[in-house]
């Protein structure tokens, strides 16, 4: 089959090769006389699979130079190449795309015009850097997938289905009692016993020391947040949510981020735990924390901030190896959880 390279796309002029290559491989779009036009990355694909000749002004383009000059017109030509050669190879029918996504995946064997896409995938490398933000599958997608195929340096390719996350545990009860604290350093400690004891059964806060109750500073800010507690400093000043938070941002920066997902978890019925055994933000539980394990790890991130793909990958196999869903908590004019986890297309 010969095509004819022009602008930003292969034209195959010739009836019966275009219309044999698009039914069988739904590769192209017809133009009008019977033809197709394949997109660069179409082209570059069946050039290399030897299944296409490409000619420019009637001389042969061969595969490096149709792909330098895919590059001029293509952004990140390289890495959506090696993403949609992939899938190719792996037998689904894949469309470049623009918008949400950079390809549409259609079923093994399907022909696109009379199926649906199975996945939206956008491709990038292992060096590119994402807005957290933009990682959440757009929400009206139907039952596609939403997955993100990162190229390594050596051109592998490990693919991330991206998922907005609803955690729910079922642990609202609130302790039935008010009592005082002692802020010291970067804890605070209730040394009336009856009162230890409630916080601790009611609302699984903090850890009992032999009838004096530790509590760390979210749980400390959350309970005075919502009038349990009161605390003073060791001199026995009266301290303000306002006076905890100062003296927390000395050796947290991020502790207003922190504790509003500390507050929403609570909120959520989930009872959250310190994660820096996990290196995460929290662990969080479902249930009584005696009695099952944390089911979720979060990590707690602003809107709008960038996180590198090294570092989610990181991520996405901490949760493989511990077994936990790992969730980010991105914070902005809500709380949101994304999840990524490892798919096999």
């Amino acid at each position: 089959m010969s095509g004819r390279l022009s602008g930003d796309s292969v034209v195959v002029d010739d009836q019966r090769e275009a219309s044999q290559v698009y039914n069988r491989g739904n590769f192209g779009y017809p133009v009008s006389g019977g033809g197709i036009e394949l997109d660069l990355i179409e082209a570059a694909f069946l050039l290399e699979t030897g299944r296409l000749e490409v000619t420019r002004g009637g001389s042969p383009v061969g595969l490096g130079d149709l792909s330098a000059h895919a590059s001029l017109q293509i952004e990140d030509f390289d890495t959506k190449y090696l993403v949609y050669r992939d899938l190719r190879q792996r037998g689904f029918v894949v469309k470049p795309s623009s918008g949400d996504f950079h390809m549409k995946v259609y079923p093994r064997g399907g022909q696109v015009s009379d199926s649906e896409p199975v996945y939206g995938v956008i491709a990038v490398s292992e060096r590119a850097v994402a807005e957290i933000g933009s990682l959440f599958p757009p929400r009206r997608r139907g039952d596609r997938k939403t997955l993100y195929a990162v190229a390594d340096e050596e051109g592998d390719i490990t693919y991330y289905v991206s998922l907005e996350r609803d955690p729910k545990g079922n642990c609202r009860i609130v302790p039935d009692t008010n009592t005082e604290g002692v802020f010291l350093g970067d804890r605070a400690f209730v040394f009336d016993a009856a009162a230890a004891a409630e916080y601790v059964s009611a609302g699984f806060y903090g850890k009992d020391l032999g009838g004096i109750l530790q509590l760390s500073a979210m749980e400390a800010h959350h309970l005075c947040g919502n009038g349990l507690l009161a605390l003073c400093s060791a001199d026995g000043k009266p301290l303000s949510l306002g006076d905890i938070e100062a003296v927390e941002l000395t050796t947290q920066g991020d502790f207003p981020l922190r504790m509003r997902v500390y507050s929403d978890l609570r909120a959520r019925g989930l009872i959250p735990k310190t994660g820096f055994k996990y290196g995460t933000h929290f662990r969080a539980y479902e249930g009584h924390p005696d009695t099952c394990h944390a089911k979720y790890l979060v990590h707690c991130i602003g809107d709008g901030a960038t996180v590198a793909w090294p570092e989610l990958s990181r991520t996405v196999r901490l949760s493989g190896g511990v077994k936990k869903e790992i969730l980010m908590a991105v914070v902005g004019d809500g709380i949101r959880y994304l999840e990524l986890r490892w798919f096999r297309p």
